[in-house]
């Protein structure tokens, strides 16, 4: 479903350096202080002089270039460079954009009738970029895409797709012939709080560097969508089923829906991070970072009002946006640089909602209930059964079969995770070696 690299693929190893562009930072996640002047200020003023350099108070760079598709010309002197004209006043958010701008790509897809734009985030200097899954298939419509990427300092350049990973909706390509890419930061997802700030970065209805912010709204959020998946040669239609929340048309409008074109029975369930900052089609594959301007999230997927997928029933931001957390984004980014894919868990049992199943009782548990398992599964091997209720899986609470599926697909296949389910009123705590999902 994907073109092969361009040059032979080399090891993990050679794409976590020294300096960690596919590894994370020391994740301290300061919180910027609210109000202005003090101490405070000065430092802020000082960190955000030091990133974007010069002595003169005159703004630095011009401002972004509002576009749709790809840009004409060459390389200019910045087109989506943050513009900061008052360096004494600039804020903890002009920092971190200051930081992470350059790490930051806006993507265009082309295919025979369609086409599209989304945003990546720079894994290595050579041009290895993140991004969506449904952002590289024009939201699942085709395999067969051109890619043409425009980089923060206005260079345009063609890029492969290296391999994609529909489960998690992620991907990586290969920008071709490039050097001297700044790699982007991450942090470590895992020590996120509600709360914190967040802020994204990305190209909503092609306006390359963009920014929003916000805060983190909730954590281990877990919601299910039409799978992105690219048929196997040439195109497909379908519906994209009911689902409130949706990868949403990231395009210029010109032939996609926004709708991936999948049967309404194949869908994804994800363990994302919610977040209230604006985040709209465009901004998938983008980056969500936090305070320190280090990525926290890779810009997936966006609640909508109603039930429609369609490009007529799409309003904007709500408030309501999704983003894979960077821990995952790592994971599967340095398998498929290194295999071309990347594996999932599997427990190897149906399972269904509590609310959903059977007759309500006082004695009820909310989670996952499980169906039924199969033989020789990890759930069989795990001594679980039919009938019995998931609460918690590798720390996280679950609530429902959405939780428990997710949150399984996070993991690599052959990982072992504790599990706690109920049975006849008993609380049991065990492990489960995960098999592998295909």
């Amino acid at each position: 479903m994907s073109d092969a690299p361009s040059e032979p693929t080399r090891p993990a190893s050679q794409y976590i350096s020294a300096t960690q562009p596919l590894s994370y930072t020391n994740p301290t996640d300061p919180t910027p202080p609210k109000k202005r002047g003090g101490a405070g200020m000065v430092v802020l003023a000082a960190a955000v002089a030091a990133i974007v350099g010069g002595a003169s108070g005159a703004g630095i760079a011009v401002a972004v270039d509002s576009h749709n598709g790809a840009s004409s010309g060459s390389a200019s002197n910045g087109a989506t460079s943050i513009t900061v004209n008052d360096k004494k006043n600039a804020t903890a958010i002009t920092a971190v954009v200051a930081k992470a701008s350059p790490s930051v790509v806006t993507i265009n897809v082309t295919a025979s009738n369609e086409a599209g734009t989304g945003s990546g985030i720079v894994l290595t200097a050579d041009g290895y970029v993140l991004t969506n899954t449904h952002v590289v298939t024009l939201d699942g419509d085709t395999a067969n895409t051109t890619i043409q990427v425009e980089t923060n300092d206005g260079r345009l350049l063609a890029a492969k797709v290296v391999g994609t990973d529909p489960i998690d909706d992620l991907a990586v390509i290969k920008l071709q012939n490039v050097s001297g890419l700044q790699p982007a930061q991450f942090a470590d997802s895992s020590k996120l709080n509600v709360g914190d700030m967040a802020i994204a970065i990305g190209a909503p209805l092609g306006l390359s560097g963009t920014v929003t912010n916000g805060i983190i709204s909730a954590l281990n959020r877990s919601i299910t969508v039409a799978s992105a998946a690219a048929p196997s040669g040439g195109d497909s239609s379908g519906g994209s089923g009911s689902s409130p929340f949706n990868f949403w048309n990231f395009g210029d409008g010109s032939g996609s829906t926004g709708a991936p074109s999948t049967t309404a029975s194949t869908t994804i369930a994800l363990s994302v991070i919610q977040t209230d900052a604006a985040i709209n089609p465009g901004n998938s594959g983008g980056a969500l970072l936090d305070s320190s301007g280090r990525v926290i999230g890779v810009n997936c997927a966006i609640a909508s009002a109603g039930a429609s997928s369609s490009a007529s029933g799409q309003t904007g931001s709500i408030g309501v946006g999704f983003a894979i957390p960077s821990n995952v984004a790592l994971r599967i980014a340095t398998d498929i640089i290194k295999t071309g894919s990347a594996s999932h868990g599997l427990l190897g049992a149906s399972v269904e909602d509590v609310t959903t199943s059977g007759s309500a009782t006082s004695s009820k548990t909310v989670g996952a209930k499980i169906a039924s398992v199969t033989a020789g599964a990890a759930a069989f091997n795990a001594g679980m059964q039919a009938g019995d209720v998931v609460t918690n899986f590798n720390g996280i609470p679950i609530t429902g079969a959405t939780d428990l599926t997710a949150q399984v697909r996070v993991l690599q296949a052959g990982s072992k995770a504790p599990i706690t389910y109920v049975r006849s009123g008993k609380v049991i705590k065990t492990s489960v070696t995960l098999g592998q999902y295909k």
